[in-house]
């Protein structure tokens, strides 16, 4: 053997001594050499993994900022359009409904009395009677129709209006004045339709009920049921006259027994001053009896038979009808409701009477 390949066969068992060693390192002790490729593999992942957290974040927080965003503009809409509502109804929505409809052809002039005869009503002295003196007044008004539809109210309040009629009707001869009823026409809404020249209803129409009324509740016994004492203190003999938990007296009763029939005999003479001797002499028709139209007909109490259309047609000729009426805008009526809520809230803390309250008598 030459000295060369004794060379190469050294080299060779070198080599194979170096790989048993290196194959026993591996497998006995547990050590690997990494792969490099799969070290960047794992760079990437966490790479990826690091990215996808940061966009997930930022789509959350621009939904989040877009939806602020919808919100407010939502909100300024919303506020846009209740000052634009306010503008409309403050300069566009006539102050006075009844004299936008005022023409200065010859027309019938309207009155709706409308609801209980109350103050702070729409149907109360103060509205009625300006709506009068309006059509009154008006030149081209041929002749006046007020239609009522009403079970009746304060007696003080149809006075009223009893009383202006008369004067209006004195101060403008050549005006007449009808009153038309529409479904009832009762107790005070017949006071004041008294006044008019004539009345015309239709036949199933309720009209009567020439009385009046004072109401109330006793719990007297059911105080002593429940073992409850009424402690009332006043200042003057009859001051707590009619109160609901303590017993009726004979002379307090009498009292407002006289009452109620001296405001009765003052509605019997207002209505026989304005009807007459139209009015029959049934023994029932101031007794707080009522009856349909048809009845009311063959009693005195009305006229004729006819709606507002068939008055203003064949009775007075015009047909052009005009409202009126007066009635508030939307700001009076907003105006005028909070101002009766604050009334009424004070004076259930005060224990006064409501703002709204009818009066004792009807």
């Amino acid at each position: 053997m030459s000295d060369h390949d004794k060379t190469d066969a050294q080299k060779t068992s070198a080599s194979s001594e170096f790989n048993a060693t290196n194959d026993v390192d591996v497998w006995t002790r547990g050590e690997a050499v990494s792969d490099p490729v799969d070290n960047t593999d794992k760079k990437d992942q966490k790479t990826t993994k690091t990215e996808w957290e940061k966009e997930t974040l930022n789509r959350l927080a621009f939904a989040a900022i877009n939806e602020q965003r919808r919100s407010r503009r939502w909100s300024v809409f919303f506020k846009s359009l209740f000052f634009i509502y306010l503008f409309v109804i403050i300069f566009y929505i006539p102050v006075d409904w009844g004299e936008s409809g005022i023409t200065h052809d010859e027309h019938t002039a309207l009155i709706d009395l409308e609801g209980v005869i109350a103050a702070n009503t729409q149907a109360s002295a103060d509205n009625l009677v300006g709506g009068l003196r309006a059509a009154f007044k008006d030149k081209n008004t041929a002749a006046i129709i007020m239609r009522i539809n009403s079970p009746g109210g304060s007696p003080v309040q149809a006075g009223y209006v009893y009383d202006e009629i008369k004067r209006l009707r004195k101060k403008y001869p050549d005006t007449k004045l009808y009153a038309v009823i529409a479904d009832i026409c009762a107790s005070g809404g017949y006071y004041i339709a008294a006044a008019a020249d004539e009345i015309y209803a239709d036949k199933a129409s309720i009209v009567g009920s020439i009385g009046v009324l004072m109401d109330g509740f006793g719990f007297v016994d059911t105080l002593g049921k429940m073992g409850v004492e009424r402690r009332l203190m006043t200042a003057g003999k009859y001051k707590g006259v009619l109160d609901p938990f303590s017993p009726l007296k004979k002379p307090e009763v009498q009292h407002v027994q006289n009452l109620l029939n001296t405001v009765h005999r003052q509605f019997i003479d207002q209505v026989k001053a304005g009807r007459g001797d139209r009015l029959s002499d049934n023994p029932d028709l101031f007794t707080g009896l009522f009856w349909n139209g048809e009845e009311s007909v063959k009693l005195g109490l009305v006229d004729g038979l006819g709606s507002t259309s068939y008055v203003a047609r064949e009775i007075i000729g015009v047909e052009n009808i005009v409202d009126f009426t007066p009635r508030p805008n939307y700001l009076d009526r907003f105006a005028d409701r909070i101002g009766v809520t604050l009334a009424n809230v004070m004076a259930n803390s005060f224990g006064l009477p409501n703002a709204t309250q009818q009066s004792p008598m009807r």
